[in-house]
């Protein structure tokens, strides 16, 4: 009998494999669903080689957030191995000098302690605004973070301020592609979104309504339903939520 194809989920900053459950719940009867630990290196390059050394043969590849911009590099060292490829709450685009100071005052702010400092700035950017009194789901981002802490976030940091710009790769990605941003996610916006869609041949957009960042667990059904027609093969296109059971 063979063995189910994999899926490797890469998951954001301060984020473990809790911010999969519900995908790794609802796909793993068909799929090898495997999520790499992202918390021993400070640059995108050694994060993809750790997770090409431990991934086999050809997998489908979806990141979220700081995922995606791991896909990118990923794409860069071994694209021969990628079958399908899926961004989620993600950008192409590297960081702006603004992004840059708020990440260094996050950094300053996680030095002089408590840690938990970092995650209450976070929230109200992550979050869309009806969900930042949902303390299931605010208590369980405060626990990712918790478990990952202050030495994991300064090495995913460093990381991410120093990625490249990986708009120049979109025009030769050549798998199937997905595409998946909460209409209101303020820290990688859906015109960014919208813009790598564009540019990648082929690409399907989703669109969460009422959704900031964090859509794979603001709106987990949207994104196990988008998942799994991107794996299934569905037809390329632009949706949104309105037509996808949540």
């Amino acid at each position: 009998m063979s063995q189910p194809a994999t899926l490797c989920l890469l998951s954001g900053l301060l984020c473990d494999a809790a911010l999969w459950r519900h995908q790794v719940a609802a796909l793993g009867d068909g799929w090898n669903c495997r999520i790499p630990a992202l918390t021993e290196d400070d640059s995108l390059a050694a994060m993809a080689a750790r997770v090409l050394e431990a991934m086999p043969g050809r997998f489908a590849l979806a990141g979220f957030s700081m995922g995606g911009y791991l896909t990118f590099e990923i794409l860069r060292q071994a694209p021969e191995r990628i079958t399908r490829l899926a961004l989620i709450d993600s950008r192409a685009t590297p960081d702006s000098p603004a992004d840059r100071q708020r990440r260094r005052d996050l950094l300053a702010r996680a030095a002089a302690g408590p840690f938990r400092a970092v995650t209450e700035a976070l929230l109200p950017r992550y979050l869309h605004e009806s969900r930042l009194s949902d303390s299931t789901l605010t208590g369980e981002i405060r626990a990712m973070a918790e478990r990952l802490g202050p030495a994991v976030f300064a090495r995913q940091m460093a990381a991410i301020m120093a990625r490249p710009d990986s708009r120049p790769l979109l025009p030769g990605i050549a798998c199937p592609t997905l595409i998946l941003c909460g209409r209101q996610d303020a820290v990688t916006t859906l015109a960014e979104s919208e813009a790598m869609a564009a540019a990648i041949p082929g690409a399907a957009l989703v669109v969460a309504e009422d959704c900031g960042h964090f859509a794979p667990l603001e709106r987990p059904e949207l994104v196990t339903g988008a998942l799994r027609a991107w794996l299934a093969g569905a037809a390329t296109g632009t949706l949104t939520s309105a037509g996808m059971k949540d």
